[in-house]
């Protein structure tokens, strides 16, 4: 099974960088220096030491209901000219790696219920993800950091 990550929904960033304001219609926490380490979802890596990032509330979901949920991202607070890291495996050893540690995979219908979920561990992460994109009542698949809640990624079919 191919799959491919959503990139953060169209307008989405320019509207964190350049009103500062998040999905929640609450300002944007920004102009802080990155220690080092956050997840940069709109890059999908990790951020470097000293990079200007922003903390924001995002939603991947359209419609209202009982499993919509926001949750943090971090986000590059300029654009960066580079190539998006999109894909599986995880790569430990890599310190830019957006994808290191264990991770929180939801499975939902076109409806955005969920029908499946699971906490895997870095290594396991590519065949879950696969294992719930081949069953054609999914319609994608979200991924979530579990520790901190950060939104992570969006897996659909390629």
């Amino acid at each position: 099974m191919h799959y491919r990550i959503l990139p953060l929904r169209p307008g989405y960033l320019e509207r964190v960088r350049s009103t500062g304001l998040d999905d929640l219609d609450q300002p944007v926490r920004r102009s802080f220096s990155a220690q080092g380490g956050e997840p940069c979802r709109d890059a999908l890596r990790r951020a470097r030491p000293g990079e200007e990032i922003i903390l924001a509330s995002y939603s991947p979901f359209t419609a209202r209901g009982p499993y919509r949920e926001f949750g943090p991202v971090f986000v590059l607070a300029q654009a960066a000219d580079e190539p998006v890291r999109d894909r599986l495996p995880f790569a430990p050893e890599d310190p830019l790696s957006y994808f290191v540690r264990r991770l929180t995979l939801r499975a939902y219908s076109s409806a955005e219920d969920i029908l499946d979920a699971r906490i895997v561990e870095g290594p396991e992460a590519e065949g879950a993800v696969q294992e719930f994109l081949g069953r054609p009542e999914v319609a994608w698949v979200d991924a979530r950091f579990p520790a901190y809640g950060c939104f992570a990624a969006r897996f659909v079919r390629a």
